[in-house]
């Protein structure tokens, strides 16, 4: 089996500098090539992750996917992370419940904030609907108060769009 088909991407992500904004701009082409033609949502969900933590150097970077009940650990990027929250539950279950983004500047400040890692400071959660549902969320930490704004909730629910879901 040749090498272009078990690796369809031919290029590393190219890291930029420069404001949030055009940092976003340059990293969702490479995430729209990342995801072209794959229909896996794991290997997508993965590879999200992966262009995300490498770009900006957050803590940590992952998906929690809904299974009856509960959001369930998905792929990931950083350290060892809670594996199931409860709707309503922390930033995640928050952000599930209410099919919201959420942004929150100090973690410390959040009721029923869930530490999963006591370096995380900061945090945005943005739900991953299908046909109406959250069917998962994006969780984002920082090691830095007040690490996300407007910026990266607009580009970061644009990425989560580009997911597709069958």
């Amino acid at each position: 089996m040749p090498l272009s088909y078990l690796c369809t991407m031919a290029e590393d992500l190219t890291i930029i500098t420069g404001s949030k904004a055009e940092i976003y701009q340059s990293l969702i082409p490479q995430i729209k090539g990342l995801l072209e033609g794959e229909p896996d949502l794991i290997a997508n969900l993965a590879n999200v992750c992966a262009a995300l933590k490498e770009q900006f150097g957050w803590l940590w970077v992952g998906f929690y996917l809904v299974k009856q009940d509960e959001l369930v650990l998905g792929p990931f990027q950083g350290p060892v992370a809670c594996t199931r929250i409860k709707k309503g539950r922390g930033v995640c279950g928050a952000a599930w419940q209410n099919a919201e983004t959420l942004i929150v500047p100090d973690v410390e400040k959040f009721p029923g904030h869930i530490a999963c890692s006591s370096l995380s400071r900061s945090e945005i959660v943005i739900p991953l609907i299908k046909n109406g549902d959250v069917i998962g969320v994006l969780d984002v930490d920082a090691t830095e108060l007040d690490q996300f704004a407007e910026t990266d909730k607009k580009y970061l629910e644009e990425i989560i769009s580009l997911i597709p879901i069958s």
